[in-house]
């Protein structure tokens, strides 16, 4: 770092694990930083000192100098700005960066102090995610229409009882694949979306609406609800997804007659959060299944309900600051979501 005068940044700064950046508003030019932003751009602070902004900047970069020259203005005129930069570093590697401008007075001159994260793991990490999302919902979806139709032709035309059996076994594994398709998208809605449009609701009724939807899918089944208080929560559409997976997971996994689901609601004993037990009788949740929510690291076969069912409920539950827990025996298996506890609108108290 410089020496310590008006356009110097504190030696202290050299500790932080964030680029930090001094630049002059006028020139554009970087009066002075500290290591870190000298590790960011493969320069060090003297030679960063004698380099343009074009020189750091990637070639093929969709926003300009300019760009950059006019948010430096703004922030020294006291209006922040936050932008995401491609820099080119020393070395001509390319790295993506997340700035922040502020303004900075000292000894009566204005600059403009630059807070610089390399984000480069996370940006590649975001937009790979983004074209995953994008071949899932469209692009499968599209080509198992497609199958399923044909499917539906062979199986009218088939001259024979054993291609209409090959026929109906490769539409119901289309059909399987289309609601993989459907709780990939909600897992997407649930997790790129997160803290956005929540609705404050009574959970006992959420959950007896959400209920009422599913028993006209099932109308065998018998679902009970019952609540040991009244309670509120901050709710998304990702509530009525996990909920739904885990009754229709209940459901479909029954070897009953008449499948039978029990709803519990209450505070948690032990943290007073919301809890809703979701508990059957069925064959217990494969170990595997159960393992590959809370271990990453471990490679399995997602079999239980629509494949995904269980990753839905998961990330679902977590996007509303809650967490999942099973209980799994002889008796069945029991799911509960525990969610942070609301206090209810002011027109409800």
């Amino acid at each position: 770092m410089a020496s310590q005068t008006g356009h110097a940044l504190p030696a202290a700064y050299d500790a932080l694990n964030i680029g930090i950046a001094l630049y002059d508003p006028d020139s554009g030019a970087i009066l002075d930083g500290n290591e870190r932003v000298a590790e960011i751009f493969g320069y060090s602070v003297s030679e960063l000192r004698e380099r343009s902004i074009g020189e750091y900047t990637a070639n093929t970069f969709v926003h300009s100098v300019a760009d950059f020259r006019s948010r430096l203005e703004d922030s020294a005129a006291g209006e922040s700005r936050q932008f995401t930069w491609r820099i080119k570093r020393a070395d001509g590697e390319l790295i993506w960066a997340r700035i922040h401008l502020s303004k900075r007075v000292a000894s009566e001159e204005t600059y403009v102090c630059a807070e610089i994260r390399d984000i480069t793991d996370y940006f590649e990490t975001h937009h790979r995610e983004e074209l995953l999302w994008r071949i899932l919902r469209h692009n499968l979806r599209n080509e198992a229409t497609v199958i399923a139709g044909n499917t539906a032709r062979i199986t009218a035309a088939a001259g024979t009882e054993s291609v209409r059996d090959a026929s109906k076994t490769i539409r119901s594994r289309v059909e399987n694949l289309t609601n993989i398709v459907e709780s990939v998208k909600q897992i997407e809605r649930a997790v790129t979306r997160p803290g956005t449009d929540y609705t404050r609701c009574h959970v006992t009724r959420r959950v007896r609406g959400i209920v009422n939807t599913i028993v006209t899918d099932y109308p065998a089944a018998e679902i009970t609800v019952t609540d040991r208080a009244e309670m509120w929560i901050d709710s998304t559409d990702a509530f009525t997804y996990a909920l739904t997976h885990a009754v229709e997971n209940a459901i479909i996994h029954s070897e009953a007659v008449t499948p039978t689901v029990e709803v519990r609601i209450g505070p948690s004993p032990n943290t007073g959060r919301v809890e809703i037990c979701i508990r059957d009788s069925n064959p217990p949740i494969p170990d595997t299944e159960v393992s590959a929510l809370f271990d990453p690291t471990q490679a399995t076969e997602t079999a239980h309900g629509t494949g995904v069912g269980l990753f839905v409920m998961k990330w679902c539950i977590e996007s509303l600051g809650g967490e999942l827990r099973f209980e799994r025996d002889g008796d069945g298996n029991a799911v509960f979501f525990y969610l942070p506890a609301r206090e209810p609108p002011d027109d409800k108290r």
